[in-house]
């Protein structure tokens, strides 16, 4: 509507402030976009880590008022989303762990120096053999902070132990906070379950995909790790899929579940109807 407010504008980009401004929609979500532009501008709001949201409005250069307009010319490069952009290795040292004190992080960075990812070669992996592996995208809240709104915490510790256990395999720590969606837009996501929604529409409403997530980084740094055969620590068929399509040979998924409680049974429940978790 033309008589709506910069504010007005604001409000509406944050969807989990709905119940603050009720009587607005409902909208509808398009799953397609319409132009170049408007993925353009969905995937550099996805670069700097905001909601993918953006108000275009045609303008004529011509005009007077037009001067001093700054134009913005993309290419490939400059729409290339973050999680496919090459990696470079930038660290790497030893760091003993609580479950594997023989533990070596390799840390790896993104050619437009995005956020850097790590490989833990844990123990002593034999690469003539399937190398038990896990890819663990970060949680801030579960790694971190022991939330108990997810299982994300049980599973790295789990991962670190079981792959020590064994005598050696490799731990990917991807920077793919929120299924992709960075920490800010996860916590309102999660501002959205405490209204109702599940993991699944609190993504969709704010505007991302269900899941983020592209594997590429973790593509990457298999290679530089010369690794081809795995056992995957996962309950997602989508991991093994990702990495059979780029050429590994899984030969074997492990089953890595633990316990659900009172704040994530719904979460994992939702996690094994909608999106196809083995749980």
């Amino acid at each position: 509507p033309s008589d709506w407010s910069l504010k007005d504008l604001h409000d509406l980009s944050e969807p989990h402030l709905d119940l603050d401004h009720p009587l607005r929609g409902p909208f509808k979500r398009l799953s397609e976009h319409e132009n170049s532009l408007s993925q353009a501008c969905l995937t550099l709001t996805k670069a700097a880590r905001l909601l993918p949201t953006g108000l275009m409005v045609p303008v004529d250069p011509k005009a007077p008022n037009m001067t001093g307009v700054l134009s913005l010319n993309l290419d490939e490069t400059a729409l290339t989303p973050p999680q496919q952009q090459p990696l470079k290795l930038v660290a790497r040292a030893h760091v003993p762990l609580e479950h594997s004190e023989d533990t070596i992080v390799t840390m790896f960075r993104p050619m437009d120096g995005g956020m850097e990812h790590m490989a833990l070669i844990i123990g002593k992996p034999d690469l003539s053999k399937p190398v038990l592996m896990r890819l663990h995208s970060e949680c801030f809240t579960g790694d971190l902070m022991a939330s108990l709104k997810c299982d994300c915490g049980d599973q790295l510790k789990g991962a670190i132990k079981t792959i020590a256990n064994e005598g050696g395999g490799v731990l990917l720590y991807l920077a793919q906070e929120g299924r992709g969606i960075g920490l800010p837009a996860k916590l309102k996501a999660y501002a959205l379950q405490d209204q109702g929604f599940d993991t699944v529409d609190a993504n969709l409403r704010l505007g991302f995909e269900v899941d983020e997530r592209i594997f590429t980084p973790a593509i990457q740094m298999l290679k530089h790790l010369h690794i081809k055969s795995i056992r995957l620590l996962t309950n997602n068929p989508l991991k093994v899929s990702a990495l059979k399509g780029a050429g590994f040979d899984v030969v074997e998924r492990v089953a890595h579940h633990f316990p659900s409680n009172q704040h994530n049974d719904h979460y994992l429940t939702t996690k094994k109807a909608r999106t196809g978790h083995l749980l």
